[in-house]
């Protein structure tokens, strides 16, 4: 008799048993030739030509949507001043990212990325031509702005998992801290050139042109991406349903401790600290001789810090443990919040802008890394859209939040409460879920060849039985081994996971393992990295006997009901 210790989804199926063979494993392809991954200067990345091609690219995207943003909250500023409406602009243009970030970065692995990548170029492009015909025209409103400021967030919803998808494919493991940090100087020299350029058009010619000029920098990246050579294959087992890549995406996240660590603390510095930018309008409005000209130039000092501090990154990693350095940052940007809550002028209120971009770069970079480090290349794009996510929802909720706040109270109380609690989030965060500072072996481990059946089922879950005898003495030492193996088990796809215990033999064990399908099954051995084979070797390690632990392949058939 066997009684479950972990309950996984019932069944009233019985199950077929088929025999199986054992394949030649698949060669791999590499799409690519890297550098030397030894050279670990901050520009190695650069050296790569189509990361140089793309590096411009993201610039000119980045550009794009900051002269987005800069365009329409100052146009909401011109249509209203109630702070309400002013800080929902910033929760128009991030909320897409919350919601469509996990379908979007489980479309950007299942589909050739090339033209993924155009096609959010070229819908951005659309937004921005509708955006300066409806102002061109005269008909922009309020709720007309916020909605096609959030239409234009669903192009960057779109187009950022993709991106972080790409970037690990063209560069070495070792070079990817450097290359981050360069996408993050790409996104801070858009912050600087892009509100120069709008507050110089809004000055000069108004808002209308500055989304006409968004719809043909869109363009131009578009161009770019059309002449990327880059090459689709297919995958052999065909395109994962939308529906299950989402759900392995979200199990994969759900079953890693250090991603749910890295999420928590980036969503908390965004939750806070974007009430700064959410406010940043009303702050430069009532700064002495304020207007259009200290808001651009207030963005282009945090740029300017964001720019800046990237070239102290490699050192300060080295210096400082991952949870010390962000909560260093969380400080930094807590302090220059308070500053600008009640600077008088610009004068006082830029160099504590300098310094809240220097604090928003290393605190985002050094979990960016954190991020990207702990996520294999079949799960990148969704990893990295949910980590987006956390940061656009987080934004889109603090925006509304502080922004409710400085109309109940002012601005100056807003920025301030942030502050305060940003601190006093991430302390107790860096208590209850500290970084133990190990990294797990990503590396493909191609030695386990995927079975072959004689005829594979083209319907049914897949039920895996692997059958071990211990020594009874070890048993609660082997049942701890066994919970790291239902997290890879799970983070790997399967739908259910269940450790059965013999109650006529005690040192008899069952693990017991339910696949969606015949081809779910076969992709999880694509999956398996070197991190996996180590665990498997521990576990082996356990089995008394000559023999290795019985594998038993089952695929669950319904059950006729009687008449």
């Amino acid at each position: 008799m066997i009684d479950s210790l972990r309950t996984g989804r019932p069944t009233r199926r019985r199950p077929l048993i088929f025999s199986l063979r054992m394949p030649e494993p698949h060669p791999e392809s590499p799409h690519r030739s890297p550098p030397d991954p030894h050279d670990l200067s901050p520009l190695a990345p650069f050296r790569l030509p189509v990361f140089r091609m793309l590096w411009i690219t993201w610039l000119m995207a980045n550009i794009s949507m900051w002269m987005n943003d800069v365009a329409a909250a100052w146009m909401m500023t011109s249509l209203t001043a109630t702070p309400i409406w002013v800080a929902l602009v910033q929760t128009a243009s991030t909320l897409p990212v919350f919601l469509l970030g996990l379908p979007s970065g489980a479309l950007a692995d299942i589909l050739d990325r090339k033209r993924y990548f155009l096609v959010t170029q070229l819908w951005v492009a659309v937004v921005a031509l509708l955006l300066s015909g409806v102002i061109f025209f005269g008909a922009v409103s309020p709720p007309l702005l916020l909605a096609l400021t959030f239409a234009n967030g669903i192009g960057l919803a779109m187009r950022w998992p993709v991106f972080a998808a790409i970037v690990p494919e063209l560069v070495p493991r070792p070079q990817l801290p450097a290359a981050l940090a360069l996408n993050g100087v790409s996104m801070n020299a858009s912050r600087i050139i892009g509100p120069l350029v709008a507050g110089a058009l809004i000055a000069s010619a108004g808002s209308a042109w500055v989304f006409l000029l968004n719809a043909l920098l869109s363009m131009g990246a578009a161009i770019i991406i059309l002449r990327w050579k880059r090459v689709h294959t297919p995958h052999p087992l065909g395109r994962e349903r939308l529906g299950g890549a989402m759900r392995v995406g979200l199990q994969f996240v759900g079953q890693s401790s250090h991603l749910q660590g890295v999420l928590a603390r980036i969503s908390l510095f965004f939750l806070h600290s974007t009430a700064l930018l959410a406010l940043l309008p009303l702050v430069a409005r009532n700064l002495h001789g304020g207007g259009a000209g200290t808001f651009t130039l207030l963005l282009a000092s945090m740029g300017a810090g964001a720019i800046v501090s990237t070239a102290f990154l490699p050192q300060l990693r080295r210096t400082y443990a991952r949870d010390a350095l962000v909560m260093r940052g969380s400080v930094l940007q807590s302090a220059a919040m308070a500053v600008v809550a009640f600077a008088p002028d610009a004068w006082v209120a830029v160099p504590a802008m300098f310094a809240a971009g220097m604090a928003w770069i290393t605190t985002a970079n050094t979990l960016s890394v954190s991020a990207q480090m702990s996520l294999p290349d079949w799960v990148r794009a969704r990893g990295m859209s949910m980590y987006q996510m956390a940061i656009m929802g987080a934004s889109a909720l603090g925006a509304a939040v502080w922004g409710q706040v400085a109309t109940v109270g002012s601005v100056q109380i807003s920025l301030c409460i942030a502050a305060a609690t940003g601190v006093l989030a991430m302390g107790a965060t860096n208590r209850w879920m500290p970084h133990h500072g190990i990294e797990e072996d990503l590396t493909p481990a191609r030695q386990f060849q995927p079975p072959e059946a004689d005829e594979p089922p083209a319907t049914g879950h897949v039920m895996v039985t692997i059958e071990y005898r211990i020594d009874p003495a070890r048993a609660d030492e082997f049942r701890a081994l066994m919970q790291e193996s239902r997290r890879s088990r799970l983070s790997h796809g399967a739908l259910s996971w269940e450790l059965l215990r013999d109650l006529g033999e005690p040192g008899r064990f069952v693990e017991q393992i339910v696949d969606p399908s015949w081809t779910d099954h076969l992709r999880r051995f694509e999956r398996i990295t070197a991190a996996d084979a180590a665990l498997r070797e521990r576990k082996q390690a356990f089995h008394l006997g000559d023999t290795p632990p019985v594998v038993t392949r089952c695929v669950l058939e319904s059950t006729v009901k009687d008449e």
